[in-house]
């Protein structure tokens, strides 16, 4: 009988309490050292609020990092020299590759092709030089993390791609305990930009876990209950995605006004003023009537009583044809919709 897995990935659908989870494992983990990383400053915020919220502080054992920070610090700057003689990295250069720059340089000229002149690494090739570099020293960044921490717990790991799948399946090789958490359908950034491992970039994460050559090595966890979202709101975000799993709701809560409407833009006034939705929108030139919104990215991971979105045209189509080919950026959608715990309003045109 093979041993379990020492390492998990829970996939799971919005509103789970993923991230409120992970910061309980966190908690529960200690005296180990434990490491909680995940993508945006803004995740790395909320954790450390939740993190506060239930223990008072961020506890001794537990270090919070950004994923670039934990490569910069952690793989990339201790043993940098087995690959470049460049003075010390300073910095992740962040923003992605003009392609005639990608071509111009080789990977022959190492310092040129991972590092800007000032010595800051560039973001799409950071994990690329960490795993270089711990081929290059006979795995020494691997083994230096088994010195520092026993468990490295990743949020929202379906903004994970490129060579940072790489680096993760190195420390899935290695002896400290993972657990991943996430949601392929809230795809909405990406750590890296390259083409490695571009099949399972965005909601392909899921098929990189579900691989069975890992399954030795983590164990793959999918949860459907969704505590955030009534269930006319997670009908409607599952729709987007037809071949997952439904979500199935945990709300058993009513409010007079619940689910899914559509508004004109003559309704919005009287709308806001009588039920206070969070606005949310795709971009700072969207038109919100003046109305104060958040980006539809930002409000990722975030929770409010009720949205009010100003749609895409192709989101507007959706809303018709009710075909998902047809809404643009699915994970957008999903993301924005699945905010609410009791009603979602969309501004017709």
């Amino acid at each position: 009988m093979k041993p379990s897995p020492n390492s998990l990935a829970i996939l799971a659908s919005a509103g789970s309490r993923k991230t409120t989870q992970l910061v309980e494992l966190a908690l529960e983990l200690a005296p180990k050292r434990v490491l909680l990383t995940t993508y945006t400053r803004e995740n790395l915020d909320q954790i450390r609020t939740y993190l506060t919220d239930r223990h008072g502080c961020v506890p001794p054992h537990v270090t919070l990092r950004s994923w670039y920070t934990f490569l910069l610090q952690d793989g990339v700057r201790p043993y940098q020299r087995s690959v470049s003689s460049g003075r010390r990295a300073q910095s992740i250069k962040f923003g992605i590759l003009d392609e005639g720059f990608r071509k111009k340089i080789g990977k022959a000229n190492v310092d040129a092709y991972y590092f800007t002149k000032r010595r800051s690494i560039y973001q799409d090739r950071a994990a690329d030089f960490v795993h270089a570099v711990n081929t290059a020293s006979g795995g020494r960044v691997v083994k230096r993390l088994e010195r520092l921490y026993e468990a490295i717990l990743i949020d929202e790991v379906q903004d994970m791609s490129g060579w940072d799948l790489d680096i993760l399946d190195r420390l899935l090789e290695s002896t400290i305990r993972v657990v991943v958490v996430g949601d392929h359908r809230q795809a909405t950034y990406s750590t890296n930009h390259s083409q490695r491992n571009s099949q399972f970039k965005g909601a392909g994460i899921a098929k990189w876990f579900r691989d069975p050559k890992r399954s030795e090595r983590i164990a793959v966890e999918e949860r459907t209950e969704c505590f955030r979202c009534n269930q006319e709101i997670c009908t409607f975000a599952d729709r987007l995605f037809p071949d997952e799993k439904p979500a199935v709701s945990q709300r058993k809560d009513t409010t007079g006004h619940d689910g899914i409407v559509s508004i004109t833009r003559s309704e919005v006034p009287g709308y806001v003023e009588k039920y206070n939705p969070m606005v949310l929108r795709w971009n700072r030139t969207s038109n919100t009537m003046g109305l104060p919104a958040m980006n539809i990215g930002a409000a990722k991971g975030k929770t409010f009583a009720r949205v009010l979105i100003f749609p895409t045209k192709p989101m507007l189509k959706y809303l018709k044809t009710k075909k998902p080919s047809d809404a643009g950026s699915l994970e957008k959608l999903y993301v924005a919709v699945t905010r609410a715990e009791h009603s979602v309003a969309f501004v017709k045109d």
